[in-house]
């Protein structure tokens, strides 16, 4: 029987499945004392924390650096002389390469998605920065995918590799707090000026589009503009590319209440705030904003921000019988008034902490020996969830809730 022609498009199909599953199997394969081999797909500051740190890990933890990409090529020029990874400007090309085993994506929280995807369809593990995704539709293919393709994702909310939070559980789960009512965290700063912007986010004259920066490549799936340096520089002012506070700052606070009270998906979420303090910015997103997201049968978790004011607000979870207070050191249980007789404080000092080392090496650990990872996909959608809830509540100025049924949020 004569064969059948094959086409190209099934012949180019066919390679890359071979392709995709020879790294699979390649991954699936690795041993403890094997190399890993890393690439990096941004070179922006927090790329440029990743990069440093890794630097420093990777001779007595046994891995090497194979590519380094950026749109911008000042950029990109000096991750590949801090790192030693073969530089290329199409993050594409990262994933074409067989041999890497893992990328770290640390770019601008509208490519999250994409570039997720694409590095687990091609079967390596990700590290992807916070937040997972852009929204809860996105988290969920995400989630989705890891479970298909048995690949290791660390979402970089690097607070979780502090094992406190874990921790803090266990003894809620004991009964200890008696029942959970409110869950209380904040994260806020204060800025001279203008938030988000000046000397700690300088914007670059040596950028030229056209020239050294794909402009086109870096709004990616975002809407088409001109080339704008503010958007490009400080692109965590505006909704197209970001979730502002409740994205790059909540996220790492809820997630930590997230772990130590073993929560999900809330229920209902109201979001407030607005431009009180940087009324002339041209920010899109505001300098305050405050979140109260109430869970099935409890607690409410209250979220506290400003950009104009950094005085803290005590961590802490209230419980009818005890109070937990997240510290510097790890955590305190103190009674209630009620109860003082009935049970002893509680000091535990944390061992772990918020560190890009150890959440690296815990996704390395994972790989080589199917370690536990800090903070996985599935924590990772339930960060965006309220996060994401947060955003559309404050913008929509509505009260939402959760639909079950849809796994996704609407009006209330």
């Amino acid at each position: 029987m004569p064969t059948s022609p094959v086409s190209r498009r099934t012949f180019v199909q066919s390679v890359a499945a071979a392709s995709v599953l020879s790294a699979r199997s390649y991954s699936a394969t690795l041993g403890a004392n094997d190399r890993i081999r890393i690439g990096i797909i941004g070179a922006g500051g927090m790329a440029t924390n990743h990069m440093e740190t890794l630097v420093k890990m990777r001779e007595g933890d046994n891995f090497q650096i194979v590519n380094v990409c950026d749109i911008y090529d000042k950029r990109l020029d000096k991750a590949a002389q801090l790192t030693g990874g073969l530089p290329v400007k199409d993050y594409r090309k990262v994933l074409d390469n067989k041999d890497t085993d893992y990328v770290l994506i640390a770019v601008p929280e509208h490519w999250h998605f994409q570039m997720t995807m694409d590095a687990l369809d091609a079967g390596k593990h990700v590290y992807v920065e916070k937040p997972m995704t852009q929204n809860i539709a996105q988290a969920h293919k995400v989630a989705a995918k890891v479970k298909a393709t048995g690949r290791k994702l660390q979402v970089g909310v690097q607070g979780m590799s502090d094992e406190s939070y874990a921790v803090a559980y266990e003894h809620v789960k004991a009964g200890e707090l008696g029942n959970v009512v409110l869950a209380q965290i904040d994260y806020s700063r204060n800025y001279k000026g203008d938030f988000w912007a000046g000397d700690d986010y300088p914007i670059d004259t040596d950028a030229k589009p056209g020239v050294n920066l794909n402009w086109d490549a870096w709004l990616g799936p975002a809407p088409k503009r001109p080339w704008d340096p503010e958007r490009y520089f400080r692109w965590r002012r505006y909704w197209d590319y970001s979730g502002g506070i409740a994205t790059d700052l909540f996220i790492h606070r809820a997630s930590r209440l997230i772990k130590a009270l073993n929560l999900s998906f809330p229920d209902y979420v109201v979001a407030t705030g607005g431009k009180f303090e940087y009324k002339d910015s041209v920010a899109e997103i505001p300098d305050t904003f405050n979140v109260l997201a109430d869970y099935p049968e409890g607690p409410t978790m209250q979220l506290v921000s400003s950009m104009g004011n950094d005085t803290p607000v005590d961590h802490m979870i209230r419980g009818h019988k005890a109070t937990l207070f997240f510290t510097r050191t790890g955590f305190t249980i103190k009674p209630q008034e009620e109860y003082e007789k009935d049970m002893q404080p509680v000091t535990y000092e944390k061992k772990g902490a918020e560190s890009l080392t150890l959440h690296h090496r815990n996704l390395q650990e994972a790989i080589r020996e199917n370690q536990p990872l800090n903070c996985d996909a599935t924590l990772g959608l339930y960060g965006v969830a309220i996060c994401d809830m947060a955003v559309e509540s404050f913008r929509k100025r509505q009260y939402l809730k959760w639909d079950k049924e849809r796994g996704m949020a609407v009006r209330a």
